[in-house]
């Protein structure tokens, strides 16, 4: 009679096993250290995807200032509409103490005091009158209060809309910094060699521009290269890529948005062989960076946090969305 392996036994067994085909099993690295490419690709990708957030926290910053404006307006609406129903019921309120005193006639009574054809004639159009100014002082009330009813209700809308916007400026921003501080943790990895790379601000030389609104624009960007981006910043020592756009745009007398996404949707389109100096270029799907052309080949801009405002070839610093013209 055979007798059953102990517990022991078997597990024993079962460890030799493993250990032999561990042993068989090629052994990865410990640390397997991405390449210098492979770090300043997800970099770069990181660094995208604050470009848009930044310009996600922008817009909604440009929504509330926007959305606030409505809410001065319907205050302002909701306060002159009150005093003007205070006004009118004021009004109102002396003709029914007028009606009560007896101030009111009805054609039988107007009749029977009246001295003569002419005198009921003329207690006729008092009364008349007296109606019709009654009537119009009623109906003016209750537009007025119908008026404040609307004011009230938009204002009450508008401050609404404001407080859900507010969360939303501080939930992205909170998503802003989370992806900021991933992008800056990457940038620390990369190495000396490419932090350099990234630091270096490229052609300084003078360019010519040409004369008008466009050129003016295209004139302070180049004057900017060199300088940091921050992301969130409106200069003037420190920029991000939409804030040079729209202060070059602002030193050449021409208002346009602050966000890439506004930018987008200024002036008229042009297609990639039109491009001229002083054009604005969008990149991505999402629209998340702008650059200026500074010719049909390449474009200012200023690109990412490490890297300084400097001229690049317009296709090699992204896909392009869309191409405006401001001038011409």
């Amino acid at each position: 009679m055979l007798s059953h392996p102990s517990r022991r036994t078997v597990r024993g067994a079962l460890v030799a096993t493993a250990a032999v085909v561990a042993a068989a099993l090629p052994t990865a690295p410990a640390t397997a250290q991405p390449s210098p490419a492979d770090a300043l690709k997800k970099y770069n990708e990181l660094s995208e995807k604050a470009s848009q957030l930044n310009q996600d926290h922008l817009k909604a910053k440009d929504d509330l200032a926007a959305k606030q404006g409505e809410l001065d307006k319907a205050k302002g609406d909701l306060a002159n509409a009150q005093k003007a129903e205070e006004s009118l019921r004021g009004h109102v309120d002396v003709l029914t103490e007028s009606t009560f005193e007896g101030a009111r006639f009805n054609q039988i009574s107007a009749l029977l005091v009246s001295d003569s054809q002419q005198d009921f004639l003329n207690r006729m159009s008092a009364i008349n009158i007296l109606a019709a100014d009654n009537a119009e002082a009623l109906k003016n009330l209750t537009d007025a209060v119908n008026a404040a009813d609307a004011a009230t209700k938009t204002a009450n809308d508008a401050t609404e809309a404001s407080k859900k916007l507010l969360g939303e400026i501080e939930a992205k921003k909170a998503d802003l910094d989370k992806q900021l501080a991933e992008a800056q943790a990457q940038y620390r990895s990369l190495s000396n060699t490419v932090k350099n790379q990234l630091a270096n601000s490229g052609d300084m030389s003078n360019i010519s521009v040409p004369a008008g609104t466009a050129g003016r624009a295209l004139q302070f960007a180049l004057d900017q290269r060199g300088k940091r981006y921050v992301y969130g910043s409106n200069g003037p020592d420190t920029w991000d890529c939409s804030s040079l756009i729209q202060a070059a745009y602002r030193s050449a007398g021409v208002t346009i948005g602050r966000t890439s996404y506004a930018q987008a949707a200024a002036g008229r389109p042009v297609s990639r062989s039109e491009v001229k100096a002083g054009d604005i270029i969008v990149y991505y799907s999402s629209q998340s960076h702008v650059a200026m052309a500074v010719d049909g080949i390449r474009a200012v801009h200023a690109s990412t946090e490490g890297v300084p405002v400097k001229i690049a070839d317009i296709d090699s610093i992204g896909p392009i969305s869309v191409i405006r013209r401001i001038e011409g």
